[in-house]
């Protein structure tokens, strides 16, 4: 199943960078979701399994920044 996110989420995904994920397709009880993401650094766009996305940091909601995972974020960007 493919699904459009309406409104997309800003997601940071593991190694990759921080964009928008715009979809999200499900394959199935066996199967990670793949969330489809343009990545705001490269314009790339990804299908990044799920345990590799995680929100973005946003206070007014009270999810902080993780450092490791932001660490690990910026390597990637980087490459």
């Amino acid at each position: 199943m493919f699904t459009q996110l309406n409104p997309p989420l800003p997601v940071l995904v593991t190694d990759k960078g921080t964009g928008m994920a715009f979809a999200v397709i499900d394959y199935g009880a066996e199967h990670n979701l793949l969330w489809v993401t343009a990545l705001d650094q490269s314009g790339e766009i990804w299908c990044a399994p799920n345990p590799k996305v995680r929100m973005q940091a946003n206070w007014s909601m009270g999810r902080v920044p993780d450092s490791a995972l932001v660490c690990s974020a910026e390597r990637g960007a980087t490459q």
